[in-house]
């Protein structure tokens, strides 16, 4: 078994081989995908929130067409499991600062640094974390799952998610990131 520090130095260079090829294949982690009917009311809705957002974002992601991409499946899982797109924004900025090929010390892989144990209780053993729709779908499904076990609380429910239960830094930096850039203004 690899060491964690060849993990993440091959994290890392998968990432900068990603943000070195961004112009040349900006669809690397993906294959096409369309924004997603159920995400939006009309295409004029789905074109201001994209705008806002990608504007929003390109100080984090430079790629164009990778931010639009990104961003339709941000909203598409968050939407799914009853999620405001712009929390799970931030929590992706706290966990991975959008790094798709992202590795924790302890091990929590991808944007929303999901820890592999989460593969087999989902029920997906072998489960790509890297692959970024596969990370947004488990993510927001831990992250909904925290929130009813706390009975919509938030705040716990992501030092639940961060695993700083009982401890406010975490849901603090969320929370600071969220009004920062996220909030709707």
């Amino acid at each position: 078994m690899p060491s964690a520090w060849r993990l993440k130095a091959l994290g890392l260079a998968l990432w900068a081989l990603a943000q070195a090829s961004n112009a040349a294949a900006p669809t690397a982690p993906w294959g096409h995908i369309p924004i997603h009917r159920d995400a939006f009311a009309n295409r004029f809705a789905a074109e201001v929130w994209l705008a806002d957002m990608s504007q929003r974002l390109s100080v984090l992601v430079p790629g164009r067409r990778f931010r639009v991409r990104l961003l339709e499946d941000v909203r598409y899982a968050a939407l799914r499991e009853g999620l405001r797109p712009r929390v799970v924004l931030a929590v992706i900025e706290v966990e991975s600062a959008f790094n798709p090929y992202a590795i924790s010390p302890r091990g929590a892989l991808g944007l929303m640094q999901v820890m592999p144990f989460w593969t087999k209780r989902l029920g997906q053993p072998g489960a790509n974390l890297f692959r970024i729709r596969t990370n947004l779908r488990m993510g927001c499904h831990i992250l909904r799952h925290y929130l009813n076990r706390h009975r919509g609380d938030l705040f716990t429910a992501l030092a639940a998610y961060n695993g700083s239960n009982g401890l406010p830094y975490y849901p603090d930096r969320v929370y600071r990131v969220f009004h920062a850039r996220w909030f709707h203004q």
